[in-house]
């Protein structure tokens, strides 16, 4: 392990150890069979691509690796960290803006559902059969957003690149499950429509200073890896 690498990830340690996380994510057999297996089959190929894309990275470079350890893990932190949202939910970052990033949207996509597995299974955050759903939002809808926000802004202004593509990455994910909650339980009255409204008002009084709160912690953390890890996003190409 590299020495550079080890503040960060003494600091992964300790937020790990120390918070009560509960995630909000779409629940397990919250969603119909069709819609799980919709979701599934939806993000199977930016998996696979992004699978590709990660044998193909680190096989040039074997130090990805460890930059690619230390992004999954702030995923992992962020998305395990939550507050109360209305009517007894919850709302948190989701921390795919930064692999989306420095990887770019597909290599996140393995990193969001990665991360969901972890949480699925250890922490019972999300599920095994909503897990399509939830990479769909969070790994692959949130992560190409921020990417495409990022590679549009870099040379302008970097720094605020990285937040706005944090920051709006992250509402995205909330915006796209709302949809996908919409589409599973239509309101009796205004459909799919009011029924995804209902749903993003739920986490919107809490999710909006979350996402500018990510946006910021984000821009730190990619300040710590832009100073010691040069050589390894100059060989990504991606920032």
């Amino acid at each position: 392990m590299k020495k550079k690498y080890l503040p960060f990830l003494v600091i992964a340690l300790v937020f790990t150890l120390t918070q009560n996380v509960h995630a909000m994510h779409i629940a397990e057999g919250f969603l119909a069979p069709k819609w799980c297996l919709v979701y599934f089959v939806i993000s199977i190929p930016f998996i696979v691509v992004g699978l590709k894309q990660i044998r193909k990275k680190t096989s040039k470079n074997k130090d990805l690796k460890m930059l690619l350890a230390v992004v999954a893990a702030y995923c992992f932190i962020l998305s395990a960290m939550k507050i109360p949202s209305v009517t007894g939910s919850c709302s948190h970052p989701t921390g795919t803006g930064l692999s989306a990033i420095i990887f770019g949207p597909f290599v996140s996509s393995v990193v969001g559902f990665i991360v969901l597995v972890f949480q699925a299974v250890f922490l019972a955050h999300g599920g095994i059969t909503t897990l399509g759903a939830n990479t769909f939002s969070m790994g692959i809808m949130g992560a190409i957003v921020s990417y495409v926000i990022f590679k549009g802004l870099k040379n302008k202004n970097k720094k605020v690149a990285v937040f706005l593509a944090a920051m709006i990455g992250d509402l995205t994910t909330y915006i796209v499950t709302s949809i996908q909650l919409g589409l599973a339980f239509p309101a009796n009255d205004g459909g799919v429509l009011m029924s995804s409204f209902k749903f993003l008002g739920v986490f919107s009084i809490t999710q909006i200073p979350l996402a500018i709160v990510e946006g910021l912690i984000t821009i730190m953390i990619f300040e710590f890896i832009e100073k010691h890890s040069k050589e390894e996003l100059k060989s990504l190409g991606e920032v």
